[in-house]
């Protein structure tokens, strides 16, 4: 009977832990990316944020805490969190020592909050600047993706 209780506990937990896989967007730094992609090939989102930056905060609250944004960011992109004021943290990239505000410039991102689009080979592709809200942004995502298997 014990051994029976242990099995269903342990199946729960297993149920519950994936499904709170899926409660949120899984964010990875710049670091872990360019290892994971290239174990496996995936698209790459960018959120280019500032702290001060209330549009972003919005986004953050209402947008990426959205089942549908959170499913279809997570299943087709490896998700990146960038500060654009960050100048203390740094990370190489393509033989470069840059940080998070460097790269921000290197992106040509001059608006927040801002998505940087790149490529599994980690070209830029485009941006989509602004807030959105979970619908259109799923949208803007999908038309991207659909353009760009083209």
């Amino acid at each position: 009977m014990k051994k029976s209780l242990g099995i269903v506990v342990l199946g729960l937990m297993i149920t519950f832990s994936l499904k709170a896989q899926e409660e949120a967007i899984t964010w990875y730094s710049f670091e872990e990316v360019i290892d994971k992609v290239e174990e496996q090939p995936k698209m790459i989102l960018v959120d280019v944020y500032t702290d001060w930056c209330g549009w972003c905060k919005k986004m953050d609250k209402e947008t990426f805490t959205d089942k549908e944004v959170i499913s279809y960011v997570n299943q087709n992109f490896y998700a990146v969190k960038l500060n654009a004021e960050d100048g203390k943290r740094k990370f190489d990239f393509r033989g470069k020592e840059y940080s998070e505000e460097e790269m921000a410039r290197a992106m040509r991102v001059r608006s927040y909050p801002n998505f940087v689009i790149m490529d599994a080979a980690m070209e830029n592709i485009t941006q989509l600047p602004g807030y959105r809200e979970a619908t259109p942004f799923v949208e803007a995502l999908v038309a991207l993706l659909e353009n760009f298997k083209q």
